[in-house]
């Protein structure tokens, strides 16, 4: 097995004062130049090469992000995304070699917060990077000024102080992006948000490149909460369909 590895200059930082990204890619051409872009972004990085290097160094390392590829040696992205979640949410920006839908909802599925698909310029991802770092700031301070009450849809209960999301009585489990996509439609419900609005107030994007992105996560959240209470408006974007009064 590939042994995860470092090529940061070993010193521990002040907690706090870096962001820790864990890259886990088994082209050592690929994991080298992502490394190289994010430690001149100000991260401290280290790499592995395989599944299990992977669950192990995020289980000692204790990182404040994931870039995960989808296929690995000894086990997949998908089950190395499985089993650090399990232990801890991380933060996951997941790659895939493969513009596949598929890949992308159960990537998703699994605790994923967003996707790159093959090739992707350093640029995107630093910046996918920093996005994704930010959300997590923000839902961390919304936690400790959580918003009171709870939010009643019909059959579908938003509990935003407690971050938990119900239908019919019984508890969905979603991933911080798709709750906070859920509670960006239900703050206007029945009205049309479109993608770019979605991808600016979730993912706090400016570049409408991101389109797919939102697609996907509606499709996962659609799985999980019940498809007839999304509405697309074909063109435009998504609407959170309530019961008509």
């Amino acid at each position: 097995m590939e042994q995860a590895h470092t090529t940061h200059n070993g010193v521990a930082a002040t907690p706090g004062a870096q962001r820790r990204v864990l890259v886990v890619e088994d082209d050592t051409t690929i994991v080298d130049a992502i490394a190289a872009r994010l430690r001149a972004e100000g991260f401290q990085v280290q790499t592995a090469l395989d599944g299990p290097a992977a669950v192990d160094t995020a289980e000692a390392w204790q990182p404040d992000l994931m870039v995960l590829d989808i296929m690995l040696p000894g086990f997949d992205g998908l089950e190395v995304c499985r089993r650090v979640q399990a232990r801890r949410p991380v933060p996951v920006l997941m790659l895939t070699a493969r513009d596949d839908e598929t890949d992308m909802l159960v990537g998703l599925g699994v605790g994923a917060d967003d996707y790159m698909t093959k090739p992707f310029s350093m640029r995107e991802l630093a910046a996918r990077v920093h996005v994704l770092l930010r959300r997590v700031e923000r839902a961390t301070l919304a936690a400790a000024t959580p918003r009171t009450g709870i939010l009643r849809l019909g059959e579908l209960e938003i509990d935003h102080a407690q971050r938990r999301v119900r239908v019919r009585g019984e508890d969905v489990h979603l991933t911080p992006t798709e709750f906070d996509l859920l509670s960006c439609l239900a703050n206007t419900p029945r009205a049309v948000l479109s993608r770019e609005q979605l991808l600016a107030e979730v993912w706090d994007w400016a570049d409408a490149s991101g389109t797919r992105t939102v697609d996907s996560h509606i499709k996962a959240l659609r799985r999980k909460i019940g498809a007839e209470r999304i509405r697309t408006v074909h063109g435009v974007g998504y609407a959170l369909e309530t019961p008509a009064p």
